[in-house]
């Protein structure tokens, strides 16, 4: 059941018309009108005021699909958003018209097993936003479950909101991979994620730090993020030898104590293996493909522990404690900004390995 939007329950607005992003099937994506969406009850309507296009929003313009996860009908796209309440569904008491809020982008069912153990993010009926099935976020106005928004002090801005998203999964990476104070990393790739990563360990007090990447413009940017030392992937070259010169560059050739893999390729997950340290942990955060080979007699023979990530659980409230404490400053990673009816512009820009983007973001 909603309630019709009254005076006293929404923010007056001159918008008539509601716009998303949708994918319509492979390489095909458009801007498109839709709906305006009345909120529900426990539901409310949020301006979204930005939007950040994660590398999995590419993958699925490109490929259809993301992992397990294939786009079979029109999707909206996006799920790193940030924007303002204007309008509350009946039952919303936590959030007023006005608060500015950071989405959280996966809805669990909160009743079964791993929702009352706390890791909702394994939750078997998880409605995910942009993940197909369902639509995503990038829209000018959506709806959301008050529960799974996020209020933001007057000192995040709209833009770091919407960094809130890929900063909880770095959150989570350094979580899983269980790295500590002073303890040795390894980050594969220097993405957004990877840099995000970078980050978060940097605050964590781990050291030493060191990301590997093909570009070295990217390496540049982790160096001068605090990066401890940088490796540049030389293709072509065997997965063993690039391991060894990787291991050479922590404490007695040894290799890293923890490993976060964030590329998803096949060949980095391996060397990555390869060059944590015996006993060490390796945990894969990049999605690639379905199958992959892995080195098993390396890992197993060295008891190198594999981990897995999918997504994060409980990590927002952290990330905007960590961004409004003054603690992690990362708005300098959003490189590229276009408004709203130009978001195909902002998804060539992603694709467009010249333009040097690391986080693109959509503005409405």
């Amino acid at each position: 059941m909603s309630i019709a939007p009254t005076s006293d329950y929404t923010i007056p607005t001159n918008d008539t018309v509601n716009k998303a992003v949708m994918l319509m099937t492979k390489n095909d994506l458009r801007v498109v009108e839709i709906d305006m969406p009345q909120p529900e009850r426990d539901h409310v309507q949020v301006q979204v005021k930005c939007t950040g296009i994660c590398g999995s929003d590419m993958h699925l313009c490109r490929h259809g699909e993301i992992g397990i996860f294939a786009s079979t009908q029109p999707l909206i796209l996006g799920h790193e958003s940030a924007g303002v309440v204007t309008a509350l569904g009946e039952g919303v008491t936590s959030l007023k018209v006005g608060d500015r809020v950071a989405l959280e982008a996966g809805i669990p069912c909160s009743s079964c097993d791993q929702c009352m153990m706390g890791r909702y993010h394994l939750c078997p009926e998880v409605v995910f936003k942009s993940t197909p099935p369902h639509h995503g976020q990038l829209a000018k106005y959506i709806t959301h479950p008050a529960r799974w928004l996020h209020k933001i002090p007057e000192t995040i801005t709209y833009e770091e909101g919407a960094l809130l998203e890929p900063l909880s999964v770095a959150v989570a990476a350094v979580d899983r991979v269980r790295v500590k104070f002073g303890q040795s990393l390894l980050i594969t790739g220097c993405g957004p994620i990877g840099l995000l990563v970078l980050a978060v360990a940097r605050v964590a007090g781990v050291h030493p730090i060191v990301m590997t990447d093909v570009q070295q413009n990217r390496l540049d940017y982790a160096k001068k993020m605090g990066a401890t030392e940088t490796y540049k992937i030389v293709p072509g070259q065997s997965e063993l030898q690039t391991a060894k010169e990787i291991r050479a560059l922590f404490h007695n050739s040894e290799g890293a104590e923890c490993v976060l893999e964030c590329t998803g390729i096949e060949s980095s997950f391996r060397t990555a293996i390869m060059a944590t340290r015996d006993a060490g942990t390796c945990c894969l955060v990049g999605v690639g493909k379905n199958d992959q080979t892995i080195p098993v007699n390396n890992f197993a023979m060295r008891e190198v522990d594999i981990r897995g990530l999918f997504r994060y659980h409980h990590t927002y409230p952290r990330a905007i404690g960590l961004i409004s404490s003054g603690m992690l400053d990362i708005k300098h990673m959003v490189t590229h900004r276009f408004d709203f009816d130009d978001a195909l512009k902002a998804f060539d820009t992603v694709g467009d390995a010249s333009a040097n983007a690391l986080k693109v973001q959509i503005m409405n």
